[in-house]
């Protein structure tokens, strides 16, 4: 059965769920579950686990994302992208430098109120389920991390082009609609490339006809999701059977931090954590 991590350049107008149901039946695996969620009119990198491998999407959902956004300036719409219905239009008088430092002010740890169309749940309901029905109800804002953000080129004089690197729960539509209220002439995402994933690339990703062409042989191994971590290999039969009944092990030496832990024939047993020389398992995978 196929096990391991593929990474899709998600095409426009599909959702990640449409993705997935499609590799559910090009694999013939029932188990398959992407790492991150992205709009429909979004495309790009979209980390895609299989088999035993959805297992580690947890730690795919969590790390740094990049973006390559669109924003326009002048438009307001109720979904905050150009999907929606637009609900204001406004002159704009912002030049590139107004917007260059406007921008400052959302860098680093900021807080988004989650925009009415998302699945984020509010008393058991879905905002978005709520917003289609007319509803709109309030939201707490959230933290979140913009660790980059940088204005590329001008497409327009309303139409700009961003690059943000961020943390999970990003709302890339909010970050547009307020750097527009910011600029006090609103403002809408106009296209969203999802350009870096769980540590996974554009370069590393593939189309759908591909997969359908070549099917497991796109398939990257589960340990590839936690390439950027040292790795370990136990040595003696006694370290291996420990770590695959969860119990810990004793490595002296072995500076604090996170591990890959493999076993004496290569096998990856799991992601562990090391304080004092003593390993202790974060989560197991040996079997998947």
């Amino acid at each position: 059965m196929p096990n391991g991590i593929i990474i899709i350049d998600k095409p426009a107008g599909w959702t990640s769920m449409d993705v997935c149901a499609k590799l559910r039946g090009v694999f013939h695996e029932k188990r398959v579950g992407h790492g991150g969620t992205l709009d429909p009119m979004a495309t790009g990198v979209l980390p895609v686990f299989v088999g035993r491998a959805t297992r580690a999407v947890e730690f795919a959902e969590n790390g740094r994302k990049e973006y390559l956004a669109g924003l326009r300036l002048g438009v307001t719409t109720d979904t905050q992208d150009v999907t929606g219905t637009v609900l204001e239009t406004r002159p704009v008088t912002a030049a590139r430098e107004d917007l260059e430092a406007a921008l400052e002010r959302f860098r680093g740890e900021i807080e988004q109120i989650p925009p009415m169309y998302s699945a984020v749940k509010v008393q058991g309901k879905k905002l978005y389920e709520l917003a289609r029905r007319g509803k709109e109800v309030e939201r707490k804002p959230r933290p979140v991390t913009i660790h980059e953000l940088e204005l590329l080129e001008a497409e327009s004089e309303t139409d700009f082009r961003l690059r943000c690197l961020c943390s999970k729960g990003t709302y890339i539509r909010t970050l547009c609609h307020d750097i527009g209220q910011a600029l006090d002439c609103g403002g809408t995402l106009y296209s969203l490339r999802r350009t870096m994933a769980a540590g996974f690339t554009l370069a590393d990703a593939v189309t759908l006809e591909e997969v359908r062409e070549q099917g497991e042989a796109l398939l990257w191994p589960l340990d590839s999701l936690f390439a950027g971590y040292p790795a370990v290999t136990l040595r003696s039969p006694g370290q291996e059977k420990r770590v695959r009944s969860g119990a810990p092990v004793t490595l002296p030496g072995t500076a604090d931090g996170t591990y890959r832990v493999y076993g004496r024939e290569g096998d990856f047993l799991c992601l562990s954590r090391a304080v004092g020389g003593e390993l202790k398992s974060v989560k197991n995978f040996f079997g998947a």
